[in-house]
């Protein structure tokens, strides 16, 4: 297990350094300019040109990108261009509304696809599974910017049970904040718990064909038991890759549902980074969330282990 874990750490810094060097490239041949950004299109040349020098821009690509690294090496992100402001402290501003999102929206998805897989795959052919797969491809086809929009314009517009949009600090107010986290919470939610439904129900379908499932029926265990402790585990480790990746997805900020919420989170704050050509501020956020893609892969194969014993890394 610790070579494994060796392994994929190393393998981890070489996927993040990769994705981090094909967005700096990316970013260099992209139309735009930061200076533009700054200054506008009117401004002169040689006020552009100065600025240009005082950001390092008209330095070689590859200066550039070495002394980007040099940095990174001292736990130091850069400061943006645009806000001067270091980059890590415009990260960890964002993190307190996009990490309670995604642990809400997380939390409805699982809560509403276990119960609903499981309904679905012992009632299979029944009106029930019916019911629950028309739920579930209905949840995978709506976009979830229309869906934001009616859940504003329902809960928030016309009965006002809870704010159209902003933010509030969980740590301040933690009522009020959890109250303008609920809408997006859903609308971020309901994709993923449709996709995890269809997920549980087929693995669980697949499970209960098994040979030890006959076997503990035939020994004359109660059927709850049959399900929850013999069938339901083994069904979940497909659901945990999915998990895997959605989580990350999640906690690296949903650009949609932030916009439509007006939410200062992870996924607004890159998308703003590019469109100012703030490149400091796009290459720090790149890095965060290409780790938190990581270490949630990492977590979903180590949970591998808990869920079945006979997976093991050599």
């Amino acid at each position: 297990m610790l070579r494994y874990l060796i392994r994929r750490l190393i393998f981890s810094i070489v996927v993040v350094a990769g994705v981090v060097t094909i967005t700096f490239g990316l970013m260099h041949l992209i139309p735009g300019d930061p200076a533009d950004a700054i200054l506008g299109t009117e401004a002169s040349p040689e006020n552009r040109a100065a600025l240009r020098h005082e950001l390092g821009l008209d330095r070689p690509l590859l200066v550039q990108y070495g002394d980007w690294w040099l940095h990174l090496a001292q736990g130091d992100l850069g400061r943006s261009v645009m806000v001067k402001q270091p980059v890590s402290d415009l990260i960890l501003e964002r993190l307190p509304t996009t990490i309670p999102l995604a642990l809400m929206s997380m939390t409805i998805a699982i809560l509403i696809a276990i119960p609903a897989g499981v309904i679905s795959a012992i009632r299979r052919n029944t009106w029930l599974d019916g019911v629950v797969s028309i739920l579930a491809f209905t949840g995978l086809s709506i976009p979830g910017f229309w869906l934001g929009a009616l859940l504003i314009l329902g809960f928030a517009v016309r009965w006002q049970w809870f704010p159209p949009g902003g933010y509030v600090s969980i740590v301040e107010h933690p009522i009020d904040g959890l109250r303008h986290l609920v809408l997006p919470a859903i609308a971020l939610g309901m994709t993923f718990a449709a996709a995890l439904t269809r997920m549980i129900r087929s693995s669980l379908l697949e499970v209960l064909s098994r040979d030890y499932i006959r076997t503990a029926r035939a020994k004359g265990q109660r059927e709850r038991i049959v399900i929850i402790r013999h069938a339901l585990r083994n069904a979940l480790i497909p659901a945990v890759t999915i998990v895997g990746v959605q989580i990350g997805g999640l906690l690296s900020g949903a650009l949609i549902i932030e916009q439509i919420f007006a939410l200062p989170g992870i996924g607004r704050l890159t998308v703003q980074a590019v469109l100012d050509r703030d490149f400091p501020l796009v290459q720090g956020c790149i890095i965060v969330i290409a780790l938190i893609f990581v270490l949630a892969n990492l977590l979903t194969d180590l949970l591998y282990v808990y869920l079945d014993p006979r997976i093991s890394y050599a």
